[in-house]
């Protein structure tokens, strides 16, 4: 397997140290590391295996596949290898590298002798702006206000060594499984009418909900409004207090601490990134289907399942999450795979306009105010939508920034965060030089 040159080798104190300007200003194109964008690439189309089940069913099958919808033949299959090999794995990795980008524009900043705190906030603030605005006008399921609110507190633990960094972040990965088993302890005392509530509220709907969802979101947007404004305030508020923001913070940590041990810029033999599959292979894909096994012997029941059964995959999904670093980190230093790693990066550059996309494409074949295909389509053909939006973004990304320097999104944000308008539009060489074109 042939790798890409790597011309000098820093030390591990200037491995995170990114080239810098004069002043502060967002990270030039020469500056990306492209192992990185890769892997943002590949993981941003792999969230979207999990994604399209809450966007084109009732909200609860997404934890609980017995829920809603058909689970015999293919669709069985479809739900078990996205459960083994997307759920919770590409949101980890999300998590990771976004703990990684704190680090890289804080570094750059901070390395010239000017204080960063600043723009990170003002960074934060935005992209909790666009998550909420993303949250209750369009879906749920928005993940950009959980990062936006883990990104305030990570920001405070940047300066740590890697094991620090990678002890204090499996601490705070540690307080979710434990507050789910404190629950799960006090729900054995719960009334059989307290189980009932929290069964219909949190796991399986009763028929008369389950309608009454569908019907809302095969209805108006302002219809929609009845679930979604509900379910994004349970989101933002009782699972991120209770277990998002322990795991996303947490993995925002260990990011930072791999990518200072240099795994996230390739820069690592190849044998340990190999040895991060091997393990995933032999330890986190066992432990997720023994997990899956437990779920369906114990019928889905709420207590089991939701504060015991899940965690499983809670802790295998970052065995599994490392080999698919491994994997993507080989893949970008192999000269064959040169030409699909060149699409996946430019996804990867574009991953907050394409996630954005992703929303505006599914609720629009699944809502009423597109095409109100929602709960009419099983998990097999879920799964045909999102490999043809796939290739739609493998397609379309290159052929964005060939002209453009950034996606949309990207170019908003940054020009939000530095209060300047950056440059949009990519050079264009004319006669008498290059001359930048008109944005």
């Amino acid at each position: 397997m042939a790798s890409a040159p790597v011309l000098t080798e820093p030390s591990r104190e200037q491995a995170y140290q990114p080239r810098i300007a004069v002043t502060p200003q967002p990270v030039g194109e020469k500056e990306r590391i492209v192992s990185i964008d890769v892997l943002r690439g590949f993981v941003l189309l792999g969230i979207l295996a999990m994604n399209i089940q809450y966007f084109s069913m009732i909200s609860t099958a997404y934890s609980n596949p017995t829920a809603y919808g058909n689970m015999t033949g293919a669709n069985y299959w479809v739900w078990l290898l996205c459960h083994v090999f997307a759920d919770e794995k590409f949101m980890t990795i999300f998590s990771m590298l976004f703990g990684v980008g704190i680090l890289l524009m804080t570094s750059r900043i901070e390395a010239v002798g000017k204080s960063s705190v600043g723009l990170h906030y003002r960074r934060m603030g935005w992209l909790i702006a666009f998550g909420l605005a993303h949250a209750y006008l369009l879906w749920s399921g928005d993940i950009l206000v959980t990062y936006g609110l883990c990104g305030l507190i990570v920001y405070l633990f940047r300066k740590l060594r890697p094991r620090t960094l990678l002890v204090v972040g499996l601490i705070t990965i540690s307080v979710a499984p434990a507050v789910l088993t404190g629950y799960g302890v006090r729900s054995q005392h719960w009334t059989a009418q307290q189980v009932q509530i929290a069964t219909e509220d949190l796991w399986k709907p009763t028929p008369a909900e389950v309608a009454s969802e569908i019907k809302a979101y095969r209805g108006t947007w302002r219809d929609q409004m009845k679930f979604r404004v509900p379910d994004s305030v349970q989101m933002e508020i009782t699972f991120f207090v209770g277990f998002t923001f322990w795991r996303v913070t947490g993995l925002m940590l260990v990011g930072m601490a791999l990518f200072k041990l240099r795994f996230f810029s390739a820069r690592r033999p190849a044998a340990q990134y190999w040895a991060m599959i091997a393990v995933a292979a032999c330890v986190g894909i066992p432990v997720t289907l023994y997990g899956t096994q437990r779920d369906f012997a114990n019928g889905w029941d709420f207590r089991y399942s939701f504060f015991y059964g899940a965690q499983f995959n809670y802790w295998a999904s970052i065995l599994v999450s490392l080999g698919w670093v491994g994997v993507m980190i080989l893949a970008s230093r192999a000269a064959p795979l040169l030409a699909i790693t060149r699409q996946l990066a430019a996804v990867g550059r574009m991953a907050f306009t394409n996630y954005i996309m992703h929303t505006v494409l599914c609720t629009t074949i699944f809502y009423g105010h597109g095409f109100g295909l929602f709960s009419k389509v099983e998990r097999i053909w879920q799964f045909s939508i999102v490999v043809a939006i796939w290739a739609m973004q493998l397609v379309l990304s290159p052929v964005w920034l060939k002209h453009f320097l950034f996606g949309p999104l990207e170019w908003l944000w940054r020009s939000l965060t530095y209060w300047q308008w950056e440059p949009f539009r990519r050079y264009t060489s004319q006669v008498g030089g290059a001359q930048p074109m008109l944005a």
